[in-house]
Formats: structure tokens, C-alpha cells, sequence
């Protein structure tokens, strides 16, 4: 094929000069032939100019520079009189790029691909790129997997020296990886090593995680996870010799072959810090996670230069650079490790930029940062910043850079760029959910009212269980502290009996101030005072413990409430959390002059393990106790605990676990317990915009209420899947569990959902 283009060159170049050239003077060029081309560009690129002298030499380099733009297929210089004359034939352009019989990969992902190398609509069409198209195509589908795939490319001429062009893509099947050999291991068999491994054989899993894909990529990843897996045990000389991968002649199947030299078990005979300290040493040796005698590990050392970078960078010296420099042993099989300590220079803020903020005010984002302007940057404030940005619920992201000033060598600039969310709703809805019922509401609630960072809510919402009239406000930040206060007025009314629990109705009409103070960046004092009249109806079929303590206190009590709340949160963000965790401590006492003495005291939290880069660990536990006091004997029945149903045992109906009245009906006690872990992960088969609105999670959960006292033998467990999105309309969850040791008059509901939805 090259053999061939050089010869049409030579003709072409031949037919252009066959004419004996006598050298002229140029007194003017005519450009014939141009459609799309401006004139301009061909005399930019023409080596000639009126005034010039040409010959056979001069006309041969122009013809090769007109060639060189890849605007032409067609060259021609003559002279009429003393006037060059320079006719083109145009390339074609392309008008349209159609590609049929991709399924796995999308169409504007290949035109990405196709565009990269210079194929795109609107362009020059030069048919040598055809070779290319096809060539990355190939690259395209054999990193997914399908090497059987055929590419066959149609060029159609149109009108107006355009032409269309076809790609039919026949994708084959994805090659599966049929085994994954390792060969000179001695330490690990092959099954604890494969268990590093992203990439392995089909499994029952392999249909989500695609695990059986095989991808250089992910292969070089495997690769250092293994190199990784030797060198944090001591193997300080493992080396991998050799790869192979081999395809079967029908590309249906893949075989990989690893070769490796383990080595010998190195350990630290000493550690050492030297260079610029800066800090006092023996706060950096605090920090260092090895020491004489261990076995040796990357891990641990890595992480001790990184620890020792961060705690510099609370210095000033957020660049400063800590090296783990290695002395070797061969004979001993030891190992000195020294890190040297390069400080750098001390650096300071100029400035703080935000964008991206179009509805959120400038002041509620700079009042979230931690690292101050004209003074030393400090890593730790920098990401506190971002981390508390990234807690408001107000962004979707939160991204911050540290350009250097430009001039200088100890000064940078704080570049924060944040992706706004809705952090509001405004709606009239109806909705259903399985315990209330068909609800109609309508809201107006704000997070960030008017982009001050304000909550400012109106709601009334009405269903078979609940009707609720409610308006609230809160300031986050009343004092420039960071103290918040707000107040809520609202109407409640319960039905009991349709939330399945015992038959009663109450009417509670309620008002109430709270205010919060900080006390670290991640602890808060929470206090709420409340009054509460709170109305009780009964039924026909009410039981004898309610009618018990209406005799004995009545069906109407005006009652004052004093709660108080330690709430500590280090969650990375407030939504889809992946690290970090919230719990809480509250107590909540009637005031001694209320007509009902009772308190509470809750112990809730979670907490968010990163397993790896798409699942995260979670643990949750609640637990609650209450009782009466003074003339009140006994906490009230209408102020139980309750357990099962979607935020609590799932798998059990809603607010159906624990004691029961005398006509069987839930009626809830006063000690609470209920925990339980969940792995979440990204749904499968949606893109990453998509999967940050949705989760999916399997769980075991476990709980149960009591009266009086707390009996572990009797807690209620459960199994299964769980699904969460972030719809437009509310949060949507629905799951799906096996309760493991239901008892006879355990309520059981398999499948469990609640959702709202505006229109």
C-alpha cells in the first residue's frame, strides 16, 4: 500500500511538470477550482508570490505544499502569459458519519474516538484515515472484551463534493477470561493471590462486576495490587519476569500467564528521620507506623511519609516533600529506612476564589472555610473546607485547586468550584406509601431560602395515618459563630390504628424554639424547648391499657419539653455518604410542672467504612429507653418506641415488633434496640451521572422493643436487598427482605417501599 501511494505521488507530481517550464516572472496568480477553501489559505500556504521568479523547481514545491494541508486530491500549475494559474480539485467533506451495530458501546462514544483521529462531520475527507477509523474502532472494542469484532466502512458520494460514510460494526461476542495461571509463587497459592485480582474467570457475579473482561488496563492494575500484595510482607525484590495472554483461535476465550520471582522476606533492622524536621521530633514519631524488627511494607511506609507531608502541611509547608529512601541488606536480608524531610517553602493564601455559587450567596460558602486568606495554608484546613462545603446538601460537587501566584515562589490562590444542586422543594403532590396510605401534600420547603443557607418550610401534608399542618424556620447561622436558632408551629393528628398500632387517635397542637451551638468542626449541642397539647380520642375496640391511663391521668395534657442533643458528624458528604459516620446522644425531660412526667434518652448511629472504590461498608444501631416519673408511673403509650418496616427491621411490617395490647394490637414499649450493617454499591449498568443519584445495598438487619427490660434472645432479624434513589419527587427506597426468626404473631411484609410524587 505505501509502495502504491508513492507511485501515484510520482505521477501526479510527473503530470503536473511534464511541460518544460521556462523560468518567468510572476506578475500575478489565479486560483481556480475552490468551493469550501478560501483563496486566503491556499496563497498563505503557496511558497510563490507576485514579483517572484519561478521554474521546475519552485512549481514542484508548491505542489508538494498544497498537498501537505490535505485539502486537495488534485493538483495543476500552468502559465498564461506572465500568470500562474494554480487549479485544485477539492477533497470531498463529510456530511454525515452513520454507524450501525454497536450495542455495547454508544454512538457518541465512537464519534469521540473517530473525531480523535481527525474524522468527524464537517471535515476534510481523506480516504488514508479510513485505515486509521478502522484501526481505532478495534482499540475501542478490544478494551471491552470483543476481539471477534469486523468493521466494514461504505463511502457514498453526494451532491455538492460531500460524501456520507457508513460503519457497520458486527460486535462478536466479548471474550471471556477462561483462567488466570501464576507461576513461582511459594508463599501464596494461586487462590489467596487471585483474590487481589480485578480480573479473573466467569462467576456467578461476573454479568455486574465484569470481572471476565479482559483489559490491559485493568490487567497493569492487577499487576501492582500483586506487586503490592508482596512488597507490604516483606518481599522487597518481588519482580514479576513475565506476562503472557493468549487468545483462542476462536477469540471466544482468554488465557493469562503471570511469571514471578517472589524473593526473600526483608525486615527493618532500623528507621531513621533526618533533613528539616521543622516540627519537634518527636511529635514525628508519633507518626511513623514500622519500626526496627517488623517486616518490612510499602504500605506502612508510604503512609508514614504521607502523615508526616500532612502534619508539615499544617505548617505552612503544604509541598513539602518526605522521600523513604531504602539502604538494602542482601546478606542480612534487612533493611534501613530513612525518610528524608525537604520542607520546602513556607506558603501563604492570597486569595480564595469560588464559582459555580449562581444561587447560593458568597457568604454562606466563605463562612464554611476553615482556611483563612493572607494566612499560611494549612492541607488540613484546605480539605476541611471542602469537606464542610461538601456536608451543606447544597452541592453536588466540591472541587478545589492551589494554583501557584503567578511571580512569586510562597503564595498560592484557593480556587474552589462547586456543582449546585436543588436543595428545596416547592410541590402539590399525592403520593402512596404502604403504611399511610394514599397522601395528598403540598410544601414549600427551602434548605437554602433565597440562597442565604436559611431553611424556611410550609407543609401540610393528609393520609389514612397522619394529617400535619407545620411551619418552620431555622438560621444556621444566627451569630457569625456559627450559633443557629429557629422556631416551628405545627398540627398533628394520629391515627394509630392505620399505622398498625393499637386503636387511639391523637390531636397534638405544638410550638417550639431551638438553637444549636458548635463546639469542634464536627461536634454540636443541639436544644430544643416544646409545648405540646395533645387531645386523645378512643374507639369502640381501644384497649384496656389505654383506657387504664386515661383513667388515671385524663384525655388532655398540656406538657413542656426540654431535649438536648450531642451530635457528632465527620461523614465526607451529606448524601451517599462513603466514609465517616453521625451519631448522636439526646435526652429529653417534661418539664416538672407539665401534666405528664416522663423522659427519654436515644443513642443513635452510623458509620461508613470504603471497602474499595465502588463499596462501602455501613453500621447502624439505635437504641432508646423512656420512662415516667413522679406521678407519671410509666412512660406514656402514645410516646413508645416502635420497630419493623423500612428505617428499622426490614422485612417485619411497619411499627408491628415488640408488646402488644390486650386486643393484640402493637403497642410498642419503652427500650429500643435495633442495628444492623449494609454494603452499598452502585446499581449496575448506568453511567456515572446517573449512579450518583441511585444506590443499591444488601443488609442484615436485627431489633426489637421492649417493656422494661432488654431481652437480646428476643430481637427479630432479617436479610436482603435494598434499592435508594434521589428522584426529583423525595427519596424512594424499596427492599426486599427474609425475616430469619419471625415468630408466630410477627407481622412479616417480604417487599417494602415508600415514595411521593409531585405533579
Amino acid at each position: 500500500m505505501t509502495h502504491l501511494r508513492t507511485l501515484l505521488w510520482l505521477v501526479l507530481l510527473w503530470s503536473s511538470t511534464v511541460f518544460a517550464w521556462e523560468p518567468f516572472v510572476v506578475e500575478d496568480i489565479r486560483i481556480r477550482g475552490l468551493q469550501r477553501v478560501s483563496a486566503g489559505t491556499v496563497f498563505n500556504r503557496l511558497p510563490v508570490r507576485p514579483g517572484d521568479r519561478i521554474d521546475e523547481k519552485k512549481v514542484a514545491a508548491a505542489i508538494r505544499a498544497l498537498f501537505r494541508t490535505g485539502f486537495f486530491k488534485d493538483i495543476r500549475f500552468w502559465r498564461d502569459g506572465d500568470v500562474l494559474v494554480v487549479e485544485v480539485v477539492e477533497r470531498p467533506s463529510i456530511a454525515a458519519i452513520k454507524i450501525t451495530g454497536n450495542e455495547d458501546i454508544k454512538t457518541k462514544d465512537l464519534l469521540k474516538a473517530l473525531e480523535s483521529v481527525g474524522l468527524a462531520e464537517g471535515r476534510i475527507f481523506n480516504r488514508r484515515l479510513l485505515e486509521k477509523v478502522e484501526s481505532e474502532l478495534r482499540r475501542q472494542y478490544f478494551s471491552h472484551g470483543k476481539y471477534g469484532v469486523t468493521i466494514k466502512t461504505e463511502v457514498t458520494p453526494i451532491t455538492h463534493n460531500r460524501v456520507a460514510i457508513l460503519i457497520q460494526i458486527a460486535e462478536g461476542k466479548v471474550a471471556k477470561i477462561k483462567k488466570i495461571n501464576i507461576v513461582g509463587n511459594r508463599a501464596f497459592d494461586d487462590e489467596t493471590l487471585l483474590d487481589q485480582f480485578e480480573l479473573g474467570p466467569t462467576s456467578w457475579f461476573s454479568f455486574y462486576t465484569k470481572n471476565d473482561q479482559y483489559s490491559k488496563q485493568k490487567l497493569a492494575a492487577d499487576l501492582e495490587r500483586l506487586r503490592s500484595y508482596y512488597m507490604d510482607r516483606g518481599y522487597l525484590k518481588f519482580d514479576i519476569r513475565s506476562t503472557q495472554v493468549a487468545i483462542t483461535p476462536d477469540k471466544q476465550h482468554i488465557y493469562i500467564t503471570i511469571n514471578v520471582d517472589e524473593g526473600d522476606v526483608y525486615r527493618l533492622e532500623s528507621v531513621k528521620l533526618t533533613g528539616k524536621l521543622i516540627v519537634p521530633p518527636q511529635e514525628l514519631v508519633k507518626l511513623v507506623k514500622l519500626g526496627p524488627g517488623e517486616v518490612f511494607s510499602r504500605k506502612r511506609a508510604t503512609e508514614t511519609s504521607e502523615a508526616i507531608s500532612t502534619r508539615l502541611g499544617d505548617e505552612g509547608y503544604i509541598f513539602a516533600n518526605v522521600n523513604m529512601v531504602p539502604e538494602i541488606d542482601d546478606e542480612k536480608k534487612t533493611v534501613k529506612l530513612v525518610f528524608f524531610v525537604d520542607p520546602g517553602r513556607r506558603i501563604y493564601v492570597r486569595r480564595i476564589h469560588v464559582k459555580g455559587n449562581s444561587r447560593t450567596q458568597d457568604e454562606v460558602v466563605r463562612r464554611e472555610m476553615r482556611q483563612m486568606e493572607a494566612a499560611l495554608a494549612k492541607t488540613s484546613q484546605i480539605e476541611l473546607s471542602k469537606s464542610r462545603l461538601q456536608r451543606l446538601g447544597f452541592f453536588k460537587e466540591v472541587n478545589v485547586e492551589t494554583p501557584q501566584v503567578p511571580g512569586t515562589l510562597d503564595q498560592i490562590d484557593l480556587n474552589y468550584s462547586v456543582t449546585e444542586q436543588p436543595s428545596g422543594n416547592l410541590s402539590a403532590g399525592i403520593g402512596f406509601s404502604q403504611v399511610q396510605g394514599l397522601i395528598f401534600n403540598a410544601s414549600v420547603s427551602q434548605n437554602n431560602f433565597l440562597g442565604t443557607g436559611k431553611r424556611v418550610s410550609f407543609e401540610f401534608n393528609n393520609s389514612q395515618v397522619t394529617t400535619v399542618y407545620r411551619v418552620a424556620y431555622n438560621n444556621p447561622y444566627l451569630t457569625l459563630d456559627g450559633i443557629s436558632g429557629g422556631f416551628s408551629v405545627s398540627y398533628r393528628s394520629i391515627d394509630a390504628q392505620n399505622a398498625n398500632i393499637a386503636t387511639y387517635t391523637t390531636d397534638t397542637l405544638a410550638g417550639g424554639l431551638n438553637a444549636g451551638i458548635p463546639l469542634t468542626e464536627y461536634d454540636r449541642f443541639n436544644g430544643n424547648l416544646d409545648y405540646n397539647r395533645t387531645s386523645l380520642k378512643t374507639g369502640g375496640r381501644t384497649s384496656d391499657e389505654i383506657l387504664a391511663f386515661i383513667d388515671e391521668h385524663g384525655k388532655s395534657y398540656d406538657v413542656m419539653t426540654l431535649s438536648m442533643a450531642w451530635i457528632h458528624d465527620d461523614r465526607d458528604k451529606g448524601i451517599f455518604a462513603t466514609r465517616g459516620g453521625r451519631h448522636s446522644l439526646s435526652v429529653l425531660a417534661s418539664m416538672p410542672f407539665s401534666e405528664l412526667s416522663y423522659y427519654k434518652v436515644r443513642l443513635r448511629g452510623r458509620y461508613y467504612f470504603p471497602w474499595t472504590k465502588d463499596l462501602v461498608f455501613s453500621l447502624h444501631g439505635d437504641f432508646a429507653y423512656g420512662d415516667g416519673y413522679g406521678d407519671t408511673k410509666t412512660l406514656p403509650f402514645f410516646e413508645h418506641f416502635f420497630a419493623g418496616g423500612v428505617n428499622s427491621v426490614r422485612g417485619f411490617r411497619q411499627n408491628t415488633l415488640g408488646p402488644r395490647d390486650s386486643n393484640n394490637n402493637p403497642f410498642g414499649g419503652n427500650v429500643k434496640l435495633v442495628g444492623g450493617a449494609e454494603l452499598f454499591f452502585p446499581v449496575p449498568f448506568l453511567d456515572e451521572e446517573l449512579s450518583s443519584a441511585f444506590r443499591m445495598g444488601v443488609f442484615v438487619d436485627a431489633g426489637n422493643v421492649f417493656e422494661n427490660e432488654l431481652r437480646l434472645g428476643d430481637l427479630r432479624y432479617s436479610v436482603g436487598l435494598a434499592a435508594q434513589w434521589l428522584s426529583p419527587f423525595g427519596p424512594l427506597e424499596v427492599s426486599i427482605a427474609q425475616p430469619i426468626n419471625a415468630q408466630p404473631r410477627d407481622d412479616e411484609q417480604l417487599f417494602q417501599f415508600s415514595f411521593g410524587a409531585g405533579f
